[in-house]
């Protein structure tokens, strides 16, 4: 039986999601595999044991080493969303390390993580989306220009971070300093970006060497102004439906559309796209190569609507790591 590692935690704001998703993955994969839960806190790694005991990880080889024994892992199931799990940070430790693992290579990962270069990557391959720029930290705010380069309302994220931290939806002008300092605080890079006034949807996509899975599309409907944080992981505060109720041929561009975006990017494992659907026609909106895995996350909700176990799943992404 293969021991498997499930990365958690990490050093974002997406810390407690990670934990969640760890948990349930670790719950899936618990029957055909020996899984540890290994917390990745700046550096700070360890396992803690049933007994409420704290066992350090040896970042020189990624054992972890017991009062009675090391034991190596024969791969690593990525779950920590944002940095290091989602940016490539520890993509290229684990290639360092040569131990396999499930996500996306260290440069895809980093190219997807950060929302306006993976953006201009896909702009250059016909992937319709919203117009948006970026700003830095250390940038003078012409307020007036952004206001004209994007329009109103508009979206001020931070530039590579999740789960709807410091994302702010912009109708006046004199919100967007307030907005821009919110997404500063997630991020030293903020993307601006011009509204697209449609419906919300996301289409899981997981691949290996032998098997495609394109998921059933999940149509977000929040009850809050926009997707955010509480939408996401508060009971009540969204309806997520899937299979999504759009025209057959909608629902087909969207999984083609997302398949299509997968492979341009070279991606590896399970990853989740998000569109706007404008008038019939999907447009892209950002790519998470290490999707929410709790019992509020779509892709578990997608799987489910597919019939496929999460167990199988998640298995199968990790025995591709071996064929």
């Amino acid at each position: 039986m293969r021991t498997i590692a499930i990365a958690a935690g990490g050093d974002s704001s997406e810390f407690e999601i990670s934990v969640k998703s760890a948990s349930e993955v670790s719950k899936a994969l618990s029957s055909k595999y020996i899984v540890y839960i290994i917390m990745i806190r700046g550096t700070n790694w360890y396992w803690e044991d049933p007994k409420g005991r704290y066992f350090k990880i040896d970042r020189n080889d990624f054992s972890l080493v017991t009062n009675d024994y090391k034991i190596r892992f024969d791969a690593v199931f990525i779950a920590i969303h944002g940095s290091p799990g989602e940016n490539g940070l520890l993509q290229g430790y684990f290639d360092m390390m040569k131990i396999p693992y499930t996500s996306c290579s260290a440069f895809c990962s980093a190219l997807t993580f950060n929302k306006q270069a993976c953006k201009l990557y896909l702009k250059e391959y016909g992937i319709p989306m919203a117009d948006a720029f970026l700003i830095r930290k250390e940038d003078k705010l012409n307020l007036t220009e952004i206001v004209k380069k994007t329009g109103l309302p508009c979206f001020v994220k931070p530039n590579d971070s999740g789960s709807s931290f410091g994302v702010t939806k912009v109708k006046k002008k004199e919100e967007l300093l307030s907005a821009i300092t919110l997404a500063l605080s997630e991020s030293n890079e903020v993307m601006i970006e011009s509204f697209m006034d449609g419906r919300e949807v996301a289409c899981g996509v997981a691949k290996t060497k032998f098997r495609t899975f394109v998921f059933p599309v999940t149509e977000i409907i929040s009850k809050n102004e926009f997707f955010d944080y509480e939408a996401k992981y508060t009971s009540g505060k969204s309806d997520e439906v899937t299979p999504a109720s759009l025209p057959v041929n909608v629902t087909d561009q969207i999984q083609k559309l997302s398949l299509r975006i997968y492979d341009i990017l070279g991606c590896k494992g399970i990853v989740r796209v998000d569109f706007i659907v404008i008038k019939g026609k999907p447009c892209f909106l950002e790519i998470n190569s290490v999707p929410g895995m709790t019992g509020e996350s779509l892709i578990p909700k997608q799987a489910e609507a597919a019939g496929i176990k999460l167990e199988d799943l998640y298995s199968m992404v990790i025995e591709d790591l071996f064929d």
